[in-house]
């Protein structure tokens, strides 16, 4: 079993955020009937927030389910849901005070956030474990 590296981490986490932020940041603001460009701004503060939980997140997730082991629907449900439920915490006063809201009007937001963040978070992780086999199978039969 190998192990997942800090720059592999990192380049998990980019990937994830800036896909995120292509697609979620304009369905909100036209959704919320917000500017592009202030609601591209809280999808990056709370994009790099997410990064860091991710990070430590998945560090933790690691721990208690390494990487090589069979990782089933179940397992990546509760990944997601993990994950998903500690960033509502962490983002829910950060949209809040950006995008001067209530509390409440930012749980609403973040509610529409999960909707969309739970599949696309499962499928992410799905997709980055498989293109991960086949890169370090293919590493392992590289010539040395």
């Amino acid at each position: 079993m190998r192990t997942r590296s800090f720059k592999e981490r990192l380049l998990h986490a980019v990937g994830f955020e800036a896909l995120a932020i292509l697609t979620a940041s304009p369905v909100a603001a036209l959704i919320m009937n917000k500017p592009l460009f202030q609601m591209g701004a809280v999808a990056l503060m709370l994009s790099t927030v997410a990064m860091l939980w991710n990070i430590i997140y998945n560090a933790l997730f690691d721990r208690l389910f390494p990487p090589g082991k069979p990782r089933r629907l179940g397992l990546r449900t509760l990944h997601a849901l993990g994950f998903e439920g500690g960033f509502i915490i962490i983002g829910l006063p950060i949209a809040a005070f950006m995008l001067d809201i209530s509390l409440l009007q930012a749980f609403m937001l973040e509610i529409g956030f999960f909707i969309f963040f739970l599949p696309y978070t499962m499928l992410y992780n799905w997709l980055w474990d498989k293109l991960r086999e086949k890169w370090l199978g293919q590493r392992a039969g590289a010539p040395g």
